[in-house]
């Protein structure tokens, strides 16, 4: 079985159009994705939490 590839943070910001403040920003409030954080500090993030993230900040129009 082969595994999900991860986002490294830059994608993750070039794909939001986003700083890297208002980003860790973000996460502080508890609003940003799931990510795993590697014994050396990075953040990674499997594609399919991202998009599940993005598609509950969603709204609908009523």
């Amino acid at each position: 079985m082969r595994r999900e590839p991860h986002l490294k943070l830059a994608d993750v910001l070039d794909e939001l159009g986003m700083s890297r403040a208002a980003f860790y920003r973000m996460r502080a409030r508890g609003n940003a994705p799931k990510c795993l954080k590697l014994p050396n500090g990075q953040l990674r993030f499997r594609r399919s939490d991202f998009e599940s993230w993005l598609e509950n900040c969603e709204e609908t129009k009523h």
